[in-house]
């Protein structure tokens, strides 16, 4: 573990245009990724089925083009995002609202281990602080303050990263927010956000490099690699953005045995994910 004071070199240069920056960080791991381009991914501890596939293709396309996840790895969004990350061999940096040699939550013992490999903890509180409830508001305006861009994937009406929210559009960074089930408390939040025209709804996962000074690369390979059949499936999930085996089915004519077979390849080439039920694009 290293001390970092403002005015350091190690110092992260974004934080310095934030207003109240920190005065010293603790960082456990690289400390150099604190000074890499960054996009924060932020959301609800309670996330549904399809915000945890969302965050966790955010994190991979992330890491897949070299820029670096920041969130404050919690349950759910937060962790879904750095996984993703962090599976795709990126790096990530983890701002803690406690000590960074105390892992909470403690289910996530293992996800910091694999971030202290490729990424950074940093925490503005001293080793052996406890994690307190005042502590996380504070730490998000770091969240927000080290990335160039702030996406809000699922948010309930009083989830702390509508906090990071505000502290983005405070420090002028650019908010992109995935619009959500109408019907679900989980999305309330970030729905909301959506009201205030200066907000921009996140359609397509890509859409997040109009935002940053690098270019996405292709996945030309992948798609060109795609039978006569795979491709019908993969394009009909992509017109509809999830479906069920009997839904693809219907729409398709195949068999329910061919159909199957044919999410299976797309799972294997990185395309597609199934969860609750359901098969969703892997990357939107």
């Amino acid at each position: 573990m290293i001390m970092i004071k403002r005015g350091e070199q190690a110092y992260p240069p974004q934080l310095e245009t934030i207003e109240n920056p920190p005065a010293v960080l603790y960082c456990r791991g690289d400390e150099r990724v604190l000074s890499t381009l960054c996009v924060a991914v932020v959301g609800s501890r309670k996330c549904t089925a399809y915000g945890e596939v969302v965050a966790r293709n955010i994190g991979r396309r992330m890491a897949e083009n070299g820029v670096t996840i920041v969130s404050g790895m919690a349950l759910g969004i937060d962790s879904a995002a750095m996984e993703g990350a962090v599976q795709a061999g990126g790096k990530v940096i983890a701002v803690l609202g406690n000590g960074v040699d105390i892992c909470y939550p403690r289910q996530n013992r293992k996800l910091m281990d694999e971030i202290l490999k490729r990424g950074a903890v940093i925490s503005e509180y001293p080793p052996g602080t406890e994690p307190e409830r005042f502590y996380f508001p504070s730490r998000n305006r770091i969240i927000s303050g080290l990335s160039e861009v702030v996406v809000v994937v699922e948010a309930s009406y009083r989830s702390g990263s509508l906090i990071t929210a505000e502290h983005a559009a405070a420090q002028g960074r650019d908010l992109l927010v995935v619009p959500g089930n109408i019907t679900s408390e989980a999305s309330v939040g970030s729905n909301h956000l959506l009201l205030d025209e200066k907000i921009e709804p996140l359609i397509v996962i890509d859409q997040i490099f109009n935002h940053l000074p690098i270019q996405a690369e292709e996945s030309r390979r992948i798609m060109e690699s795609l039978g006569p059949e795979e491709e019908v499936v993969y394009r009909l999930l992509e017109e509809q953005g999830e479906l069920t085996t009997d839904q693809i089915c219907m729409k398709t004519m195949y068999s329910p045995q061919k159909v199957k077979g044919l999410i299976t390849v797309l799972e294997m080439k990185g395309l597609v994910v199934t969860a609750m039920g359901k098969v969703f694009i892997e990357h939107l």
